[in-house]
């Protein structure tokens, strides 16, 4: 009787599996691929991306064209024959006003621009950020909102004023003078940037540090730099795209001789001397922008997880 009552529950237990597979597959029913929701979503990427590669292909094809085929019309061809003629024209040869000296000369300038106010934006800008999200002071919470506001004021409302400090002081027209700018008007963002993202580290780290007897900037040094890569990637990032970029400070408070890539682009594209040569104002853009765009796509991982961790606490 016993082995009886087992065999029929090892027949059961047997049963139990079949019913089950009998029953079909149970959970949340797979998505289709070509649901509206991807369709919105998809489509609306393709539409963004060929808002932006669309101008960009018709760039490059044009940089690579010679005029008698530009003259044909059709912008969107690929070209028949490729040429770098506008290329090389454009960094060396092109005539900016009374110099034919291209895009050289102001990429230099550009990068002597760049570089200083960078670094020197960068290193003030943590140190400030540090000292706000660490080492509360009198007066912290109104200095930093003093920065926060400084961020938001148009630039072309400062313009003048900053002309006639920069004339009191000697610098008006010079490259240091310009550094100076870029410094200044980089300050109130990136402080910002830093202050979120060293709230944003483990607190008992900094108190480990203070128990041990470390110091403000031993800590700074031996602790927090190490582990803020990602925010510096993100202030570099936006700092060389900023002030490679920018035109407007670059005409208003540099002299012929120290403008940036960006004012000497817009003087070889606005020239009315000769024929117009859209391929080599097509070359000079490619030119004035492939800075940008290589410390981007050298950098665009960390720049992702900077932003990402300094938005967190503010």
């Amino acid at each position: 009787m016993d082995n009886t009552g087992s065999l029929n529950s090892s027949v059961a237990g047997m049963d139990e599996p079949a019913g089950r597979l009998q029953a079909g597959p149970r959970g949340a029913k797979p998505k289709s691929q070509l649901s509206s929701r991807n369709i919105v979503i998809y489509g609306t990427l393709f539409v963004a991306a060929a808002y932006y590669l669309l101008p960009l292909y018709v760039m490059v094809v044009t940089s690579l064209k010679g005029m008698p085929e530009i003259r044909l019309g059709n912008i969107f061809s690929a070209p028949v024959e490729i040429t770098f003629e506008p290329w090389v024209k454009a960094w060396a040869t092109a005539c900016t006003g009374l110099n034919c000296d291209g895009l050289s000369r102001g990429f230099w300038n550009s990068v002597r621009i760049t570089v200083p106010s960078t670094l020197i934006s960068i290193l003030i800008a943590s140190v400030n950020g540090y000292a706000l999200a660490n080492w509360r002071f009198k007066g912290a919470d109104f200095f930093f909102t003093i920065l926060i506001v400084g961020a938001f004021i148009p630039y072309q409302v400062m313009i003048y004023p900053i002309v006639i400090v920069l004339r009191e002081i000697g610098l008006y027209g010079s490259l240091s003078g310009l550094v100076i700018v870029h410094t200044i008007f980089g300050m109130p963002i990136l402080t910002l940037l830093f202050r979120n993202y060293f709230t944003s580290l483990p607190e008992e780290l900094f108190k480990a540090a203070r128990i041990d007897g470390a110091g403000f900037w031993q800590i700074y040094f031996r602790i927090m730099l190490p582990m803020s890569l990602p925010i510096f990637v993100v202030a570099m990032i936006l700092q060389v795209t900023g002030i490679w970029n920018d035109f407007l400070f670059g005409v208003v408070f540099t002299r012929p001789e120290y403008y940036p890539m960006t004012v000497q682009l817009n003087n070889i594209v606005n020239s009315v001397q000769g024929v117009k040569e859209y391929n080599v104002n097509m070359a000079a853009t490619l030119l004035t922008g492939a800075v940008p765009l290589i410390v981007y796509f050298v950098s665009g991982r960390l720049f992702v997880r900077g932003i990402a961790a300094g938005a967190v606490k503010g």
